[in-house]
């Protein structure tokens, strides 16, 4: 296994207990996706697996390993990992092309190797042309591409995204699903994908993770049969992709609604 997270329980210092006894594994390779309703914990999750929530914050108890190595809640790891955030966190004062680019400069690349590496993740996602372009002058469905490019730049074996495209339009997000899905099909990293989104989850997942209302725990597991590579536009209009949606709301409908989620 990449990732092996066992009775993972988080508990905040203010007194709310996020997390309950939360165990499962993520194979190399693998694209798992968490769902359930808002506040539930799955990005505490992304956080702990980052070792992102130390003593003074939060009490965690359990255990977390990546790649064998048992991650620490200090920030430091030894297998490096990307972080998409639901915002796309760009640097408004750098172009596309250097925003790309800003994770190799950081490991030290050379300018040339580092532009080659940053043209062709940028001809990849479809956006060759606005290398020049600084983030307030592209679209919100742009910026969030070269978020994604730009944590696959310098290579991280798992990469970890909080709800990247919850923000966008259905169609916009349609599209940047087909995006990441395409990439990860060519390069095969290891991926948990948070969503409140139960569509977007089937969608991009090969399992489908469903948890409670806080504190967050795994209710079911659900392997998704679809093969790939899957197109997201043609998929949402198959009987069984509403099949197996709907055998999933049932489980969750009761914990999304006492939410709002």
């Amino acid at each position: 296994m990449k990732i092996a997270v066992d009775a993972l329980s988080v508990r905040f210092r203010t007194g709310v207990e996020v997390l309950r006894e939360v165990s499962f594994e993520v194979a190399g390779g693998e694209l798992v996706a968490l769902v359930g309703p808002s506040g539930c914990g799955k990005s505490t999750i992304l956080n702990a697996l980052a070792g992102f929530l130390p003593a003074e914050e939060a009490t965690v108890t359990g255990k977390i390993v990546i790649d064998g190595v048992e991650v620490r809640q200090d920030g430091a790891r030894a297998t490096p990992l990307g972080y998409v955030f639901q915002r796309d966190n760009l640097f408004p004062w750098r172009t596309v092309l250097q925003n790309v680019e800003a994770g190799l400069e950081i490991q030290g690349l050379g300018r040339a190797e580092r532009h080659e590496t940053a043209q062709a993740l940028i001809g990849l996602v479809g956006l060759a042309g606005f290398e020049h372009y600084y983030p307030h002058q592209i679209s919100g469905g742009m910026r969030q591409r070269t978020a994604l490019i730009r944590t696959l730049a310098y290579d991280p074996p798992v990469v970890l995204m909080d709800e990247p495209f919850g923000a966008l339009d259905a169609h916009t997000r349609l599209g940047l699903q087909a995006e990441l899905i395409r990439i990860w099909a060519a390069r095969r990293k290891t991926i948990v994908f948070v969503t409140h989104d139960l569509a977007e989850a089937i969608t991009l997942g090969e399992r489908v993770l469903l948890f409670s209302k806080r504190p967050g725990t795994i209710t079911r597991v659900y392997p998704v049969p679809f093969p790939h590579p899957r197109d997201p536009f043609e998929l949402h209009g198959t009987p069984e992709f509403a099949e197996l949606q709907a055998s999933i709301w049932r489980a969750a409908s009761r914990d999304f609604r006492g939410t709002g989620g």
